[in-house]
């Protein structure tokens, strides 16, 4: 027991199994501390987040009470609760004259559990004084929604061609439980099927039953070839090497810094890969590429060094260290990509909406060797038949230089990639002009850059390499 300064103790209401702090109570207290009665000490952890500060687990009231007093110590207990849900712990210190009511009961077992789904109804129940049936009946729609999301991502990484130890790993899961989740996969697509086959749109179904709009399209278009993927969704086929999309498709990918057209994905797909064969994204970013991979039946295996298993499970997380020591799983299968779609951070650009780590805020010396490195990498670990498609815009300092003051030592353009990857062994066969839309510019602002004879850049290239020596 040590004593702690009263406001160094935080009252943290997301652990708090009551639906409030019962004034009366508190009052009472209160009166108890004046007439010299001595209380036991609460109990506290040290803050998750606030250094030097604790959150109470057990004595809200008597806390309430010392500080209605002007005291502005306690005595209190610092419990380390050695990975025990804290909200659990609390409840079951939520003993004596006032214990919990069961609509504070009930909401304390659903919290907990939303917190960790991986407590057992038994164990919740021993912590809040409950039969496991009771809590059953407490969080019986709350398990059955977990449920429900843990088959889709399943559905989704299998359907991506993700290999099942990979899943297993990805999801927590034992092997053998996952096996047994994949049998049943087939039948979870059925009634969204059969609503499709009864003139549902893509969207109606989407709302309906709670699945991604990608994964519905990638049942929509089951059987179909390439051109009838393009018609149905909407998206009009370039014939020649400009790939001009002025605006992102937002069916596919999530809103994220430097989001790539799934149209420009998707052309990549058509004239440069089969049905069913191996796509590997290394920088997945909002998750564009596997989105489009399901519309287009392609198998994507997907890395970002971003970390979301709720909302992006296939995109398994992974940093690329500058210097390209470390590899990831993917590359260490037996089985290695046909095509890798590349759409790094560009240099400097948008630096600020990235993750500190990120290779955009490295100078440009660093920047262009960790293209070496990793173009190296990528022509060492993959096979001989393996095609690269590599999307990068020219970089100049265009905002702070009229067009003539500009050096190439100022610049990062195409010609500095191709060098780098001619030297690393890969050899183009194509580059796509896919421009970024001028649209981007304000009236305002062309008017400044025309005055100051500022050039701008909207070029953006796709390039597509096959592999040969490096020199």
């Amino acid at each position: 027991m040590i004593k702690i300064s009263l406001s160094d103790i935080i009252l943290d209401e997301s652990i708090y199994p009551r639906e409030k702090i019962d004034q009366k109570r508190v009052g009472v207290f209160a009166e108890n501390i004046r007439d010299g009665f001595t209380f036991d000490p609460i109990d506290v952890q040290s803050h998750p987040e606030l250094e030097g500060k604790y959150r109470i687990l057990d004595g809200v009231h008597r806390w309430s009470a010392y500080k209605a007093t002007g005291a502005t110590e306690v005595e209190a207990s610092i419990k380390d609760l050695a990975g025990t849900d804290p909200l659990l712990y609390a409840a079951s210190r939520a003993i004596g004259p006032r214990q919990l009511t069961e609509e504070e009961t009930r909401n304390t077992a659903r919290r907990v559990f939303q917190n960790n789904t991986g407590l057992t109804s038994s164990d919740i129940g021993k912590a809040i004084g409950r039969s496991r049936q009771a809590v059953d009946l407490y969080i019986a729609d709350l398990r059955a929604a977990v449920q429900w999301e843990l088959d889709l991502k399943i559905y989704r990484l299998s359907r991506l061609g993700i290999p099942q130890d990979r899943i297993a790993k990805r999801l927590g899961l034992p092997r053998t439980t996952l096996e047994s989740y994949l049998t049943k996969l087939p039948k979870l697509a059925i009634s969204s099927k059969a609503d499709l086959s009864r003139g549902f749109t893509v969207s109606q179904v989407t709302q309906k039953h709670g699945w991604t709009e990608p994964m519905v399209w990638s049942l929509a278009l089951e059987g179909k070839d390439d051109l009838e993927r393009f018609k149905q969704l909407n998206w009009g086929l370039r014939t020649w090497d400009q790939w001009d999309f002025n605006d992102c498709d937002h069916r596919f990918g999530d809103n994220w810094p430097g989001r790539i057209p799934a149209q420009l994905i998707a052309h990549i797909l058509y004239y440069f890969s089969k049905h069913g064969v191996l796509v590997f994204d290394p920088m997945g970013g909002g998750g564009v590429t596997p989105d489009v991979c399901l519309a287009f039946h392609r198998r994507c295996w997907t890395l970002d060094m971003e970390d979301r298993p709720d909302t992006r499970p296939e995109i398994e997380p992974f940093y690329w260290e500058l210097e390209g020591k470390g590899l990831p799983e993917i590359l260490k299968a037996k089985e290695k990509p046909d095509l890798i779609i590349f759409d790094p951070p560009y240099f400097s650009k948008k630096a600020e909406d990235y993750q500190k780590e990120s290779i955009s805020k490295l100078l440009r010396k660093e920047y262009l060797k960790f293209f070496e490195n990793f173009f190296t990498l990528m022509n060492q670990k993959t096979k001989k038949s393996t095609r690269l498609a590599f999307i990068n815009a020219d970089w100049r300092d265009f905002q702070n230089k009229p067009a003539a003051d500009e050096t190439r030592d100022d610049s990062i353009l195409i010609d500095n990639y191709l060098k780098l990857l001619n030297k690393t062994g890969w050899l183009h066969t194509h580059i796509i002009q896919a421009p970024l839309s001028s649209e981007r510019f304000s009236a305002g602002v062309v008017a400044a850059m025309q005055k100051k004879r500022i050039l701008g850049v909207t070029s953006r290239y796709v390039v597509i390499l096959n592999k040969g020596k490096p020199k």
